[in-house]
């Protein structure tokens, strides 16, 4: 199990990173689409896909109304899911719930090291998994898209 990294939240790092979701907006021919919430803290995702023909992710968009955590976890969500396999965020989805739960290692994903601090802040676990439940559902509806 991953060690806890940190107490302090909002790194400049993470801060930077919830910067970055402004290329990534959300558009009306993305066919996969979910949205999700979060019960402890309200934040909000829309966030939609399309796969190409080998079933690989070719384009997202989202539209975030959540805290840095969130919006930084969408981030780093968008910035490395194209060309990727559904199969593998779903993966990773499912590993960053098993994480922040305390029962295995954060996923292997390209930046995720800069959420770590958010382990310590049960409060924003929601946040951060946002983006990642609702590419899951999205994700989900890839058979009857393609």
């Amino acid at each position: 199990m991953t060690a806890r990294v940190s107490s302090k939240l909002y790194t400049p790092e993470l801060l930077a990173l919830a910067t970055g979701l402004a290329e990534f907006q959300l558009a009306d021919d993305l066919p996969l689409r979910a949205e999700a919430r979060s019960r402890s803290c309200g934040s909000v995702i829309a966030l939609g896909l399309a796969l190409d023909d080998r079933g690989l992710v070719s384009d997202i968009g989202m539209k975030v109304s959540a805290c840095a955590i969130g919006q930084a976890s969408a981030a780093l969500l968008a910035r490395s899911v194209r060309g990727d396999n559904p199969g593998s965020v779903i993966a990773t989805a499912n590993a960053l719930e098993k994480w922040l739960a305390g029962e295995g290692d954060l996923p292997a994903w390209p930046g995720i090291a800069a959420l770590a601090p958010a382990l310590d802040h049960p409060g924003r676990h929601g946040a951060l998994l946002l983006p990642w439940k609702a590419a899951r559902e999205a994700l989900s509806q890839a058979g009857d898209a393609r």
